[in-house]
């Protein structure tokens, strides 16, 4: 069903016609249609005659707006623009005009080639920018445009109010990233949209559900458990800012990633037991959020699991807790009657959930019907399906059975204590049934009614004496639709949010059960119900009072009001500077400070050797892959002219002679680790007389080379400081470089460039090509990155054959099938030949405790070899 935009909601035309007249930032509360404001701006603007850019969408996002703008013959239609487009393509899409669905680092490197008409641009449409900051790319790409186009618009939005709360003046730095003057905000308790969804709201029936009474012990027992871990990292760290570490907010989802951005940057100075003490938070949250979602088998399953004695002395100490003995001991119970029988607790909900749908049949009076049941994730999916279909019994006992030790498959556990804890194996559940998202049942005959009931538990047949009434529905029976349907759906089915407003509008269902609770559903509930639903919805509401459950719904609610609140408060004491739209030539926010300071007042560094010259002319040579990062919006930033280059030899030319490798500390160890690294310096050796590696930290973690937390766990950082050592002697040209963060980067090749010659594009571009002809962007554009990145980490492939194997080879498979001699005519080498084909047919063995190793195996970390051996144990592990 298309959206029809003449029957918008009262507070989605006021949403459109604010951010429609004037350039803003528009903040609204989660689930209230924003994709509709978004379609029909999109709508507005798609002419020939204009040049609009959309990023920050997802595939799904963008397959949504152009399947919708088709169905109402809008023409023409939005393009997306992927790296499958060629540079000849994408500048011809630039010039036909419309709307463009386009990521940020194609953007970017575009705009700095100068292939898009910058002063042609129309404007910019940002979707989800609370992440500008984070999104570097999309930041450098505004302001390219900025500077280039004072003229157009820029109209960013966002349903994530909690993201602009965070961290200093978090709000008023992003509308400046985004070159914004105006801040809209639409909360859910915003008059217009209240009085826009109460005039057709569904009919809403909510059911609280008691936990049973060892649910309930098992959930006081794990809320104890939180508090101690939390009661114990706060005593070991007493100066942590500890206002937002409570039980309360520990039952959000996000708690944990809030709490390790906070616990980042000091992570190095942390005791080994406060890092358990995380770790175990972590694992009892997630007991806690299963003890609702997940059946009484699974559960104590998953918390058998960890009463082994291994997990035991590397735990924090909580399973010796006279709470744990109590979760153990709650948990079993639901497993096991008095007499120690096998019967299993079912869930409260299952319950519920048939007398809902007999309700339903009852009601509905023999019509068909299209019953939508909503849960959070795609176990939950499969663990109702197993119910409807095969009943509460049934379907507990299957489960049961595979997870009794495959050597002893009994149909029972044994009643001793000894054994029940060491036969349950959680990993065999869903060997044969993988969790779908989304399924699709119908009723193969009429629920039985009471007295049917008992006839049938009389006959003692358990499995079909509860609600085994469904079957799995064919795509041809459901359109047919002879019988009553039941649908269960994840909220973000494939994780795509506009999943369920898609399936209401196609399904058009009468009756929705939520048999979870979330917030953004129950709000596109509601505006389904006001804009595309004739009939009136029956909603039901399925919740466990006084629970977990319970809590963090209500946390939910009250977080997003006060975020909302906060932005209410910074908006009325906000600043806007009258130069922050970046249409003034004299904006700051747009001077390349460091460069173009200098440069305008021509100024040059007498005392520096080398070719004297402005810094404003300073130009730096970035390879495409290095857009990912940050650094060349920030050397862009100091003055520094960027020229987007595929380069098969360094990631930055600085000068003829200067060429820099960067790597961030997990780059390193990979590539130290493969034998990479020797190859890559190798090659900047062979070309260049200043071959430089910058090692660059996260600059928000600590700069320090310590501890595991930046390391595998198969590797340590003494074992990364030997394999520097021996880089460094083999290379004694090599120099490298620590920095704690881009910004320092960026900097450091400012210092570096003053008074040095300026690199050529082409040159650089050829370097380890040997006569080969390498556009700019052929490697990049033709190939995925990350088949580059593998294909170069395979023995045998190096910068002067990768091109060759890319260009010959089709796939790996293909390469499997050919012969050593076919391998040295793509390779052109034949001991590179050699090493491919023993790596793809021969198999190699682990190396045995005692340091043997039957395949021959060498690295870096091998210290037991002679001296004299160095030199070829490189180049041995770059090959294996």
């Amino acid at each position: 069903m298309s959206l029809d935009t003449e029957t918008m909601l009262e507070y989605e035309n006021q949403m459109f016609l604010e951010i429609l007249q004037e350039d803003g930032l528009l903040i609204s509360a989660k689930g209230l249609r924003m994709e509709t404001i978004l379609l029909n701006l999109i709508k507005v603007y798609c002419d020939p005659g204009n040049l609009v850019l959309v990023f920050g969408t997802t595939h799904e996002e963008e397959q949504f707006f152009i399947s919708e703008l088709d169905k109402q013959g809008v023409t023409p239609l939005p393009r997306v623009i992927t790296a499958d487009n060629s540079t000849t393509e994408r500048e011809g899409i630039y010039l036909g005009g419309g709307v463009m669905f386009i990521s940020s680092r194609i953007l970017v490197v575009d705009l700095l080639k100068k292939r898009v008409p910058v002063p042609n641009i129309t404007g910019f449409i940002v979707f989800r920018a609370h992440r500008i900051l984070e999104s570097c790319q999309e930041a450098f790409a505004l302001r390219l445009y900025r500077q280039g186009n004072k003229t157009g618009f820029v109209k960013a939005f966002s349903t994530t109010p909690q993201a602009f709360t965070v961290g200093f003046a978090q709000v008023d730095r992003i509308m400046k990233t985004l070159f914004v003057c105006n801040l809209y905000l639409w909360p859910r308790f915003h008059a217009i949209v209240i009085s826009s969804l109460e005039k057709r709201k569904p009919v809403v029936v909510e059911l609280h559900l008691e936990l049973t009474h060892l649910m309930t012990n098992v959930q006081t027992a794990i809320l104890e458990l939180v508090h101690f871990c939390i009661k114990e990292i706060k005593r070991l760290n007493p100066s942590l800012d500890a206002e937002n570490i409570t039980v309360e907010n520990a039952l959000s989802k996000s708690f944990h990633k809030m709490l390790m951005m906070q616990l980042d940057p000091i992570w190095h100075q942390l005791s080994s037991k406060t890092k358990q003490l995380l770790s175990d938070l972590k694992t009892i949250r997630s007991l806690l959020q299963n003890l609702t979602e997940s059946d009484s088998v699974t559960f104590y399953s998953m918390l058998n699991k960890l009463r082994t004695s291994d997990y035991v002395m590397s735990s924090s100490g909580w399973l010796l807790l006279d709470e744990a003995e109590l979760l153990f001991s709650a948990a079993k119970k639901r497993l096991y009657d008095a007499k120690k029988e096998v019967e299993p607790e079912p869930n409260p909900k299952w319950e519920a959930l048939s007398e809902i749908l007999k309700e339903i049949h009852k009601n509905s009076k023999g019509s068909v019907v299209t019953v939508v049941v909503l849960v959070n994730d795609s176990s939950t999916v499969l663990q109702l399906k197993r119910y409807l279909t095969k009943g509460a019994v049934c379907m507990l006992e299957e489960l049961y059975k595979k997870l009794i030790d495959s050597k002893k498959s009994k149909l029972s556990f044994s009643t001793s204590d000894n054994n029940t804890d060491e036969e349950m194996k959680e990993d065999e559940i869903d060997e044969e049934e993988k969790a779908p998202e989304s399924v699709t049942l119908t009723q193969t005959q009429q629920i039985l009614n009471d007295d049917d009931d008992d006839d049938e538990n009389d006959n003692g047949d358990k499995c079909k004496s509860d609600n085994a009434t469904f079957m799995e529905c064919s795509q041809e029976q459901l359109d047919k639709q002879t019988e009553p349907v039941v649908v269960l759906q994840q909220f973000k089915a494939d994780g795509n949010n506009l999943s369920l407003p898609l399936t209401l509008r196609s399904l058009q269902p009468k009756y929705i059960i939520m048999y979870d609770v979330n917030m953004t559903a129950i709000r596109q509930i509601e505006c389904y119900q006001s804009v595309d639903c004739i009939e009136q919805i029956t909603l039901y509401f399925l919740m466990y009072g006084s629970s977990v459950e319970e809590q963090g719904y209500l946390t939910t609610l009250r977080k997003e009001k006060e975020a909302f609140e906060f932005l209410i408060k910074e908006k009325a004491t906000m600043v806007i500077s009258s130069d922050q739209d970046g249409k003034s030539e004299d904006c700051s926010s747009l001077s390349r400070d460091a460069g173009q300071s200098a440069a305008s007042a021509g100024i040059v560094n007498s005392r520096k050797g080398g070719v004297q010259k402005p810094l404003g002319l300073s130009k730096v040579i970035v390879d495409m892959r290095e857009f990912r990062s940050e650094l060349p919006a920030l050397l862009h930033r100091r003055g520094i002219d960027i020229d987007p280059v595929t380069l098969l030899v360094g990631d930055y030319i600085l000068s003829p002679d200067m060429c820099v490798e960067r790597k961030s500390i997990n780059d390193l160890i990979g590539s130290l680790s493969s034998g990479r690294l020797y190859t890559q310096v190798l090659s900047m050796t062979r070309y260049y007389s200043k071959p430089i590696l910058l090692i660059e930290f996260d600059q928000n973690k600590p700069f320090v080379l310590q501890g595991r937390y930046y390391l595998s766990s198969d590797i340590g950082s003494g074992d990364i400081t030997a394999k520097l050592q021996l880089l460094t002697i083999h290379f004694p040209k090599l120099r490298i470089v620590w920095s704690p963060n881009p910004y320092a980067t960026a900097q450091l090749f400012h210092e570096l460039k003053e008074g040095k010659e300026e690199p050529d594009s082409a040159v650089a571009a050829a370097v380890g090509a040997e006569g080969d002809t390498v556009d700019d962007d052929y490697r990049l554009e033709k190939y995925n990155v990350g088949i580059q990145d593998f294909v170069r980490k395979l023995p045998g492939i190096n910068t002067k054959n990768i091109i060759s194997l890319l260009n010959k080879g089709q796939s790996l498979d293909h390469l499997i099938t050919l012969s050593q001699d076919e391998l040295n005519g793509i390779l052109d080498n034949s001991l590179n030949a050699m090493l491919l084909y023993n790596a793809l047919h021969q198999k190699t063995s682990v190396s045995t405790k005692d340091g043997s190793n039957n395949s021959g195996k060498r690295g870096f970390g091998n210290r037991g070899r002679r001296r004299g051996s160095r030199g070829r144990l490189f180049s041995t592990r770059v090959c294996v």
